[in-house]
């Protein structure tokens, strides 16, 4: 082609040339912060570079490795493991897959099964029937039939009890699901749809202890994606900072030694608590640069004090403090354990840990592990009440064998009755005291 074929090509594709060239430089990395803003393609490899894509804002090797994996995931209809602390952006990571799929114009439907009552979360995901039960006025499809053709994020998955597992195993097998209130002769109703899960919970070790279906958890595991907190890849601050504050507080300005207490800091939730950071300033701050004295958490125990440990404490932590808690004389189980449950401060796999922690101390006695729950040998039935209606009674047998001292006098039936319970459906047999 000669030069004025060229200088013709020119005139006539001025305006496409002229819009290309910016992102052309933008990807390559030439774009100074790194924000720009519907840039799609990145190159993961360039040291040090901010990727900024579909709302992904990272610069650490560790997160440019996971978008990457996220992004071959997307390919296929692979079921994708999205496991992580709170706050860390599992559900980012689960939009980017879904945005970055050939379904991307299907729906994206999220589903926390935390946030939904047992007795409803069946028919939030598979749907209902009319009349099938107390105010089912009219049928409903539910939240894998909404997804039929894209992706549903079930976030949680951890906190779903044995029965939820069975019938969410059973539709990744088959894809087929049936609706509460179906006919079960009827034939199922066949649902396509990428299935992304997400957890904070350790799920072999759950499965370990017979809290989650090992079949399940093979099923939602073919790719595993684990988005490392924000306290270990401290070189994406600086950039979510720069955006967030971009985007919710433009006027916000931050002294050097607010900036370097913002990068120091262990942040326990994550990008979420950074985000509400910069929310909380944006109301408080006055036209002078903030400062350290303002920011929250150095009029709180959050930096490296009692609520900072909490929230790094890990379940077994909190089943022993609030164990000592009780015996040492701070309340009986229902203070510290049963408001906190119903307020949702503990979780379902909070108290079975307790309670698990309680039967070893014990021997695997459920009335044995009154007095060390403060409760008299009158709340026995309604303790065990409590349990079953939440999901959270343990298997007594696993601990029955255990050297933890028995409360129970030496007798001959302290040799035969508990050891004789193993094949009983309850939890144990009350002893003659």
């Amino acid at each position: 082609m000669s030069l004025r074929d060229h200088l013709r090509w020119w005139k006539r594709n001025r305006k496409a040339a002229t819009t290309f060239l910016p992102s052309a430089l933008s990807v390559l990395g030439v774009s100074s912060m790194g924000f720009s803003g519907g840039v799609e393609t990145v190159h993961a490899g360039l040291t040090g570079q901010t990727v900024t894509t579909a709302g992904v804002i990272c610069r650490s090797a560790a997160m440019r490795d996971i978008f990457e994996m996220a992004r071959r995931a997307s390919a296929s209809r692979s079921k994708v493991l999205i496991t992580g602390e709170t706050g860390v952006g599992k559900e980012v990571v689960a939009r980017y897959i879904h945005d970055s799929s050939p379904d991307a114009k299907r729906p994206f439907v999220a589903l926390n099964c935390a946030g939904v009552p047992d007795t409803l979360l069946e028919s939030e995901l598979f749907g209902h029937v009319k009349g099938s039960f107390t105010g089912a006025y009219r049928d409903k499809p539910g939240k894998l039939r909404q997804a039929h053709g894209g992706t549903i994020f079930l976030d949680e998955v951890g906190e779903m009890t044995p029965r939820m597992q069975g019938l969410l195993l059973r539709f990744l097998d088959t894809g087929e699901m049936q609706r509460v209130g179906e006919d079960e002769y009827h034939a199922g109703i066949t649902v396509s749809a990428r299935v992304i899960a997400a957890t904070n919970r350790d799920l072999p070790r759950l499965a370990l202890q017979g809290l989650f279906r090992e079949d399940l958890l093979f099923r939602i595991r073919v790719v595993h994606l684990h988005v490392p907190p924000l306290r270990e890849r401290r070189e994406d601050i600086r950039p979510l900072l720069h955006h967030f504050i971009e985007h919710l507080a433009p006027a916000l300005r931050l002294t050097k030694a607010a900036w370097e207490a913002i990068e120091s800091y262990r942040w326990p939730g994550n990008v979420r608590e950074l985000q509400n950071v910069i929310e909380q300033l944006a109301l408080v701050a006055s036209d002078r640069a903030v400062d350290v004295d303002v920011l929250p958490w150095m009029n709180t125990a959050l930096a490296g004090g009692r609520i900072g440990r909490e929230r790094r404490r890990d379940r077994d932590g909190v089943a022993s403090e609030l164990l000592a808690q009780i015996a040492a004389g701070h309340g009986t189980l229902w203070d510290q354990v049963y408001d906190a449950f119903v307020t949702h401060d503990l979780t379902r796999h909070n108290l079975r840990d307790f309670i698990a922690l309680a039967l070893e101390r014990s021997g695997g006695s459920y009335r044995d592990m009154l007095p060390l729950l403060q409760l008299p040998d009158s709340d026995y039935k309604r303790l065990l009440k409590f349990l079953s209606r939440h999901d959270c009674a343990v298997d007594f047998r696993r601990f029955r064998f255990s050297t933890a001292p028995r409360r129970r006098p030496a007798s001959s039936q302290s040799l035969t009755g508990p050891l004789n319970d193993t094949a009983k459906p309850r939890l144990i047999r009350p002893s003659s005291r």
